[in-house]
């Protein structure tokens, strides 16, 4: 008894290709490499959060979860900045005062500002590269972070961006003294444009 396999076998080569044509091959671009510079686009606030954790975790530090109070206030010096073209960790008032206003209460917060950058690479590799925001990714205690990149079509700098990294004072003294315990530097540091380092 012998049987013929060929007809099984031409539908199951058609079956598998007919799958494989169904099947999109183009990977995605990483939200990280999207360009901030046009209207509508928001940066992917979960793909900052894991790189700055990567980043940390090399570091032998904690990772950082997104909190929604660090997100606004983030927005609101963000798009300060934008509105008014400034450059400048005031754009949207004194920090301290930002971070009390934002509802977190903070045992620690520091802030890393930027402009020019069109991507999230772009921002976290400028902020990496400097000393002084490195060391603000990299401080320990925080565990909270909020980011925003505003574009601005008039400006120079087309995108401006800000990254608030912040601890919760776990103690609850922070309200009961209506500060933080533990602040950014007197003077913030300023990271600059790609083509301009301040």
């Amino acid at each position: 008894m012998t049987f013929n396999l060929r007809p099984f076998g031409a539908a199951l080569m058609a079956g598998v290709l007919c799958s494989c044509a169904a099947v999109d091959e183009t990977p995605a671009e990483p939200t990280f490499y999207r360009s901030m510079a046009q209207a509508g686009v928001e940066v992917d606030a979960a793909a900052a959060a894991s790189m700055i954790s990567g980043y940390r975790r090399n570091n032998g530090l904690g990772v950082v979860t997104l909190d929604p109070a660090l997100m606004r206030a983030a927005a609101v010096q963000s798009e300060a900045m934008a509105r008014n073209n400034k450059f400048e960790h005031n754009a949207g008032g004194e920090f301290r005062d930002r971070i009390q206003k934002s509802g977190f209460d903070a045992a620690v917060a520091v802030e890393n500002i930027g402009a020019g950058y069109h991507t999230l690479a772009e921002a976290f590799s400028g902020w990496r590269d400097s000393p002084p925001h490195r060391a603000n990714m990299l401080r320990a205690g925080v565990d909270r972070i909020g980011i925003s990149a505003v574009y601005a079509a008039n400006s120079k700098y087309k995108v401006f961006w800000t990254l608030i990294l912040a601890g919760a004072d776990e103690s609850g003294e922070g309200k009961a003294k209506g500060a933080m315990r533990a602040a950014s530097p007197k003077r913030a540091p300023v990271m600059g444009s790609p083509e301009k380092k301040r």
